[in-house]
């Protein structure tokens, strides 16, 4: 009887010992392929049990949750949706994160383990602490006036701040409401299907994610490469010009859209936007000077985040005489995004120095402590600060006595340049319009705000458009927004 007991015994515990075994086995070994699987719901459902953080514009919640009282508790909501769509980004219970809803997700979602009170505290406890709050440097009336500037036309506003490099505003038209992704039911997937068969891309952030060619607007940049090149002396004298212009190694001639630009100087050919002077500048530059001062400025550049990824914007280095001389001019392989366009505005307000674009002020615990803050920003050197004191110059020309005169604003100094900038094959497309542009009061000493804005279907008349006719205005709008706050 007693060796009967004792199989019985050694069969429970080999039993017991393959139950161990397995359980290791499968919480150790097979932990990340159960974790993985599309069956697993427990992160999910853990993820959406609480609210998630808050998204801050001006110190208010732009963004919020709502209980939806089911397995994946609290949804996303947002307040004026398209308005801040740009900046925000999405959260969805079935399409996931994106621009600040994703590069925030950790702090928002209550993971991170900065907010955890002790190291490995959440590993024990299996415990989700409150989702942190995201403070962004965007200016509320600076937003609204760029959205409501742009209103039905396609395009986008970026504006900085050149002495800290905040951005104050971005903006990008057609937009769309967020809230109608953040649940995983049939109205979220409609939206979706339909946001991505939309034509018109609304949920492409045009700001930042799309570049364009950035016509005359470039020029800024020509004249800086030479101005510090020595290339171009005083900013009165001939510039030797023929117009029209016969490219380099080419019977090809470039023509101007105003007259007076045989022989002009400098001022003169900045505020008519002379194609053939700038041209021949560039060319007479030469690829590299033209090539170091664009990098300067940020061309370039494929690691630029805010915190969340910019497109890189291009000067063509590969180029023969004749390219050179249509890039010089913003054409050919040049293309910028408007948050580039806008630091190049900023590196002349800011005396030819370029500070990092940053939209993220300061992260905070649910309670208010701080995580982190932007703290001073890298800068950079895009040109000599004489050449940009003459750059402020040229610009305050353009819309005192040029092209920009619709960005005057009474009360301040107004600097911009306007561009008109061709595109698609033999250049068939609607042109789009651009006009980039700085502001400051009379008393200060500084400029508060840079801007850039693109129009891409400014008018359905190609004559009629124009960066100093339709994005000026909506400049100018940005810039009493922020001058006035």
């Amino acid at each position: 009887m007693t060796r009967h007991i004792r199989h019985a015994g050694l069969f429970c515990a080999l039993l017991l010992v393959a139950l161990l075994v397995n359980a290791a086995r499968v919480q150790v070994l097979r932990a990340d392929a159960y974790e993985s699987s599309p069956a697993n719901r427990r992160d999910a459902i853990a993820r959406y049990q609480q609210p998630r953080g808050d998204i801050l514009v001006g110190g208010r919640p732009v963004t919020g949750s709502r209980d939806t009282r089911e397995h994946l508790r609290y949804e996303r909501t947002y307040l004026d949706g398209p308005l801040y769509a740009p900046v925000t980004g999405f959260a969805s219970q079935e399409y996931g994160t994106t621009l600040l809803e994703h590069t925030e997700d950790d702090l928002l979602s209550g993971t991170a383990p900065v907010l955890a009170p002790l190291p490995l505290w959440n590993e024990f406890t299996r415990s989700r602490n409150a989702g942190g709050k995201v403070m962004t440097t965007i200016d509320p009336a600076a937003q609204r006036a760029a959205y409501e500037g742009l209103r039905s036309r396609k395009g986008a506003v970026a504006a900085v701040e050149p002495s800290t490099g905040r951005i104050l505003a971005l903006v990008s038209v057609p937009s769309y409401d967020p809230g109608l992704l953040s649940g995983n039911g049939r109205t979220a997937r409609e939206a979706w299907a339909g946001l991505n068969a939309d034509p018109d891309r609304p949920m492409l952030n045009r700001a930042v994610q799309r570049t364009y060619p950035p016509g005359s607007t470039f020029k800024v940049v020509t004249a800086a490469a030479a101005l510090d090149a020595g290339t171009v002396g005083e900013l009165d004298e001939p510039t030797d010009s023929p117009a029209p212009y016969t490219l380099p190694g080419t019977t090809t001639r470039l023509t101007n859209g105003s007259r007076g630009c045989a022989d002009a100087s400098l001022r003169e050919a900045f505020i008519h936007s002379c194609n053939t002077v700038f041209a021949r500048l560039g060319v007479t530059t030469g690829v590299a000077r033209m090539r170091a001062t664009a990098e300067n400025f940020g061309f370039n550049r494929s690691d630029l985040r805010i915190p969340f990824p910019v497109a890189r914007s291009t000067f063509d280095t590969s180029v023969d005489r004749a390219q050179l001389a249509l890039s010089s001019i913003g054409q050919y392989n040049t293309r910028a995004t408007p948050l580039q366009m806008a630091m190049v505005a900023a590196a002349v307000a800011g005396g030819g120095q370029v500070r990092e674009p940053y939209l993220v002020e300061r992260t905070t615990r649910a309670g208010g402590g701080t995580v982190s803050a932007a703290g001073s920003r890298p800068v950079r050197r895009a040109m000599h600060p004489a050449t940009a004191m003459r750059l402020r110059e040229l610009m305050r020309g353009v819309v005192e006595d040029g092209t920009g005169t619709k960005a005057a604003i009474p009360g301040a100094v107004v600097g911009g340049k306007t561009g008109t900038a061709q595109h698609g094959l033999g250049n068939s497309g609607t042109p789009y319009a651009w006009f980039i542009s700085w502001a400051q009061h009379e008393e200060d000493m500084e400029p508060k705000v840079a801007v850039a804005v693109v129009v891409e279907d400014a008018a359905a008349n190609r004559r009629e458009i124009s960066g100093g006719g339709t994005a000026a205005p909506i400049a100018r709008a940005v810039m009493e927004a922020v001058l006035k706050s």
